[in-house]
């Protein structure tokens, strides 16, 4: 009687201990299967940084010889293997399109550089021209060209002045000489006059003579 109530409770207890290992089994194949799913969902997502610390932190952790290991799992290492690949490829990508477009924008501002060199020669060519004025052929400053110009002026007034006080000089000189001749021309007549009077005179006493003359005959 006593082993038949020994084996009922043993059967008790396997049982018990059977339906809690079922129970923990449950609940840890559930969540292994949860965290299949939430790996897989989570461990192909974010940067490459992102996906590392996920791995890391779900990774099986023990401690030996005063270290910290970490189990990984193989296919995780692949995927992440396969994530850094393309993601260096990405990377690459972008270099090379971002060294490619230096490379042309160096080309577009070494060409603009030539094209404002040109602007300016051009430009400091105009404003020379500007500032310059071609006089018989010969190019000469602006600031020259004034001087030269304001001294021709100043040069063809002196000689106008000159002209005018000689021309002056020359009409005064002139009506004095006419005047004068004036005067001689007046004494002359006055002279001529006097003179043939005087001739008048002396044929009229030289008649008187002749005509006495003849009457005393």
């Amino acid at each position: 009687m006593e082993v038949l109530n020994l084996t009922v409770i043993k059967m008790k207890y396997l049982t018990k201990t059977l339906l809690l290992f079922s129970f923990i089994f449950f609940q840890f194949t559930n969540a292994q299967v949860a965290q299949t799913e939430d790996t897989q969902l989570k461990r192909n997502e974010g940067s490459v940084d992102d996906q590392f610390e996920y791995v890391i932190s779900k990774s099986y952790t023990y401690r030996g010889n005063g270290k910290v290991y970490k189990n990984v799992q193989y296919h995780w290492l692949t995927e992440l293997k396969a994530s850094v690949a393309d993601t260096l490829k990405q990377k690459n990508k972008v270099i090379a399109d971002t060294k490619a477009m230096i490379e042309k924008q160096s080309g577009e501002i070494a060409a603009l550089k030539a094209n404002l060199s040109n602007t300016q020669v051009e430009l400091t060519n105009t404003n020379a021209e500007k500032d310059s004025m071609s006089l018989f052929g010969i190019q000469m400053s602006k600031g020259g060209y004034n001087i030269l110009l304001w001294s021709i002026i100043a040069g063809l007034l002196a000689l106008t002045l000159l002209f005018i006080v000689r021309f002056k000089g020359s009409n005064s000189a002139t009506k004095e000489a006419k005047r004068k001749l004036e005067e001689v021309e007046i004494e002359f007549e006055e002279h001529r006059r006097v003179a043939l009077e005087r001739e008048q005179k002396v044929r009229r006493q030289l008649q008187d003579e002749i005509n006495k003359n003849r009457d005393k005959k």
